[in-house]
Order: structure tokens, then C-alpha cells, then sequence
């Protein structure tokens, strides 16, 4: 049966080709994709099945996160006994290494289901998610894939591949992978392949990686000098800075993503340039873990694709975008640059040419309807100014009305529409307080969930 939907009367954000900025628009929307954007005028025959009032809202396409680790959700207000990290090599020896070793494929998918959940009512639609748990890797993504589809977002998944403890366990990383891109039925969610990072991963293994992309057709991310420590690897072991070791493996296509790149000098971003690879900028991240500020400006001068990443810490793409625009300025000293729209599209369309998602990433004709309406919990200045200096200056997650995915409406009135909030939450914690048992960190504070009918946010 054909589902109609009409979204009327807001202010749309278009982030199509020509960046269209349309007040009192009308989207159509039909078994899933957008039929029509203009005016509202221009819709009034439409027999809409729905007709979802957005004025007072800005109405933008699905949020895409372009890197993230949903698991990342696990350690929230976790406190480990552990001697304070000192740098970022130690940040993964201590707590990051030691927590991916006592996962299991229950806490995949707890964790999945709870930062999707978080994400959708948030306004992202789509996230690219690389998953690690060394002790449990076969099956992981299916268990992923199961909670992203029952939350309805889309997803990208893989598990990270990494020989950090032996050959053999990065290359059953690289079969999840494959196993999980050979399933047929997926949802809304699709694989990809995953390395760690190219300080632990052979030359073979990235090889192996890139032709698996190349053979499948799918996306291949892998972290890159997120710290000082991967340069100094590769120079010590090979000679070659991090960018020039993936170029001379064939690592490099339009089909790479790589995530973080805050240490590239000027000729890595060139090389990166040329090859039409994207990199998955994650601001908020960097600043945790203190590793610097990526030379954004740089890649967008050289023509680099940057799509826009959470690294599993805040899945407020909103947020993220926030930090994207003001870290840059203060480590520049450029109050000018980058722009609030280079931000926004940033989170849409060019996430959307990383992952090669021609059919995301902007409001137009024969797209997928993933869309989100936005309404500030108070509307002080009008829209008529700089709308995308409103959405990177003003607009927060919770200001996340309605979403979209494939014209459903996933959340309504600040609602999830196809799971239980609260036994979810109830589900979740549970499992929760059995890792943080197994990490020697105490659940015993952990919160409750919300009684029902209880007010949250």
C-alpha cells in the first residue's frame, strides 16, 4: 500500500546542489522517497496520507555520522580503576584495549541499542560504526544489525580488524566483515570493511583489506594518525609517514574513509586529494583525548571530502557540529573560518559521497525520505538571517522534533515509534552493570531507568 506524506510549512534546509533555502516549503514523500521539494504552494494537490505541520521548524536532511563506535556508550560515567592514562597510546592501552577484550556479543548489541536509540532522537539518521571485541568477533554485527534495524537507523557496521594481539585474530576480523557484507537480509543496515589503526596492522592485512574493498564495493575506514604515536610507527618500521604507507599499499580509492587524520602534514592531505579518499573528522574526540586539531582547513582547501564523526563519545551530531566550527577557529585564531554551512554539509551531503550513499544526504527529487524536523525549544531571532549559522550556533539534539528514515516516521513529537524508551533502558543497564563487573567498575550507582510516563528531558 503506497504511504504519503507531506512535511509543510518549515524552512528547508535543501543541501541540494544549489543549496536551496526554502520558506514555507512542502516535501512530498511517497513509499519512501521524496517526490517533490518547493514551495508549499506547489504541493496542494498532493494526496497526502499524513500531513506533518513544520512551521516554526527547520526541516533538513538525516544527520549522517561518518565515524563512530557505538559501544563507546559503555564507559559513560564509567570509573575504572585504572593509573590515569598520560597520552593517547596509553588511553588505549588502559581503557580502551582492556574494555574491547572483556565485550561480548550481548554488549554489541546492548550498546547498539542504546546509542542508537540516543542518536535517532537526536536527528541522525544514518551512522558508520566500527566495532571491537576481540574475545567475541564472530556474529558481533549481526547482533549489531538486530538492534539498529529494531531502533529503524540506518547503519554501516563493521568490526575492526587489528593484529595487535596476533596475525590470526586480524584476520578473522576481516572474515566478520565478510561474512556479515555477504549476508543478503540487512535492513537498513549495510557492512563495510574495518582496520584499526595502521600502527597495528601489517602490510598484508591492509592489502587484504583494501582488495576486499575493491572486490565488494564497499567502504574501507581505518584510524590515522589520531595521535603522534602512528606517524612515529610508521617512520621507525617502514620509513613512510601514515598516509604514504596506505597510498603505496592501494589503500587510497574514493571508497577509503579515514577517520581522525589530525597529525597529516601538507603533502598527506594532497595525497589524499588525489585519490579521492574522505576523512571522518571527529573534533569533540580529539579534544578528550587531547591529541590536537586537525588541519581542517588544509583539507578543505585541497579539495578533500570531510564528513563529520562522534568517535562514540557525544551522539549529538548537532554538538559535534558546534565543535567542528568553534575548535578550528580558536586553534586558528580565525574567527571566520569554517563557515556554518562547510559544517552542515559536513553531517549531509559530503558524508553521504563518502560512503557512497548517492541517495542520502540532501532534501531532492527521488532521494530516500530520511528526513528530520527541528524545533528550538524557543524560537528568539528568525530564520530569515543565516538559517546554517542558526543550526551550527543554536540548534541542540533535544530541539530534534520529528525524524524520518525512508519516509517512517521513527520519531515523533520526541518519541521513538518502534521500541519501548524505557525497557530498552531497563535492558540495557542491565547488561551494562554486568561489563562494568567484569571491568572492576562498580554498577552499583548506575541510574535507574525512568519510571513510566516519567519527563525526559
Amino acid at each position: 500500500m503506497s504511504t504519503k506524506l507531506l512535511v509543510k510549512g518549515g524552512v528547508a534546509v535543501t543541501m541540494d546542489q544549489k543549496r536551496r533555502v526554502i520558506h514555507d516549503a512542502g516535501i512530498a514523500i511517497e513509499d519512501g522517497k521524496i517526490i517533490s521539494v518547493g514551495r508549499s504552494d506547489d504541493v496542494k494537490g498532493f494526496g497526502a496520507d499524513e500531513v506533518i505541520d513544520a512551521r516554526g521548524c527547520i526541516v533538513m536532511p538525516g544527520l549522517i555520522c561518518s565515524h563512530t563506535h557505538l559501544y563507546g556508550i559503555a564507559l559513560r560515567g564509567s570509573g575504572l580503576n585504572i593509573k590515569p592514562p598520560s597520552d593517547f597510546l596509553q588511553i588505549l592501552q588502559r581503557v580502551w584495549w582492556p574494555a574491547d577484550e572483556a565485550l561480548t556479543n550481548e554488549d554489541a548489541y546492548a550498546t547498539a541499542l542504546a546509542a542508537g536509540v540516543e542518536s535517532l532522537l537526536n536527528g541522525t539518521t544514518c551512522y558508520a560504526d566500527t566495532y571491537s571485541a576481540p574475545n567475541a568477533i564472530e556474529g558481533s554485527l549481526d547482533r549489531i544489525a538486530k538492534a539498529s534495524n529494531e531502533v529503524g537507523i540506518r547503519g554501516i557496521i563493521s568490526f575492526e580488524a587489528t593484529e595487535r594481539r596476533s596475525k590470526k585474530e586480524g584476520t578473522r576480523g576481516l572474515q566478520e566483515n565478510l561474512r556479515f557484507i555477504a549476508r543478503k537480509d540487512k535492513g537498513r543496515v549495510m557492512g563495510m570493511i574495518s582496520l584499526h589503526a595502521s600502527f597495528t596492522v601489517s602490510d598484508d592485512l591492509i592489502a587484504r583489506g583494501a582488495e576486499a574493498s575493491r572486490k565488494n564495493g564497499v567502504p574501507l575506514t581505518i584510524h590515522v594518525s589520531e595521535g603522534p604515536n602512528d606517524g612515529y610507527h610508521n617512520m621507525e618500521r617502514y620509513g613512510k609517514r601514515s598516509v604514504e604507507r596506505l597510498h603505496d599499499q592501494g589503500l587510497l580509492s574514493s571508497r577509503s574513509v579515514l577517520a581522525h587524520c589530525v597529525h597529516l602534514d601538507e603533502r598527506e592531505v594532497g595525497l589524499v586529494s588525489k585519490s579521492s579518499a574522505s576523512i571522518a573528522h571527529n573534533p569533540m574526540s580529539n579534544m578528550l583525548n587531547a591529541v590536537g586539531a586537525a588541519p581542517l582547513l588544509e583539507m578543505v582547501d585541497q579539495g578533500v571530502n570531510v564528513g563529520l564523526g562522534n568517535d562514540g563519545y557525544v551522539f549529538d551530531m548537532f554538538e559535534n557540529m558546534r565543535a567542528a566550527y568553534l575548535l578550528q577557529r580558536v586553534a586558528r585564531r580565525n574567527p571566520n573560518r569554517p563557515s556554518p554551512e562547510q559544517v552542515v554539509e559536513m553531517c549531509t551531503v559530503n558524508a553521504a559521497r563518502a560512503y557512497g550513499l548517492s541517495s542520502l544526504g540532501s532534501l531532492s527529487k527521488g532521494k530516500r525520505a530520511d528526513v528530520i524536523v527541528v524545533r528550538p525549544s524557543f524560537l528568539a531571532t528568525p530564520y530569515s538571517g543565516s538559517v546554517y549559522g542558526y543550526i551550527v550556533n543554536g540548534v541542540r539534539g533535544p530541539d530534534v522534533r520529528d525524524v524520518m528514515v525512508d519516509g517512517e516516521l521513527v520519531v515523533r513529537n520526541k518519541k521513538a515509534t518502534r521500541i519501548d524508551v524505557e525497557k530498552s533502558e531497563a535492558k540495557v543497564l542491565k547488561t551494562m552493570g554486568k561489563l562494568w563487573g567484569r571491568l572492576g567498575s562498580s554498577p552499583h550507582d548506575a541510574v535507574e531507568p525512568l519510571n513510566q510516563g516519567q519527563e525526559r528531558r
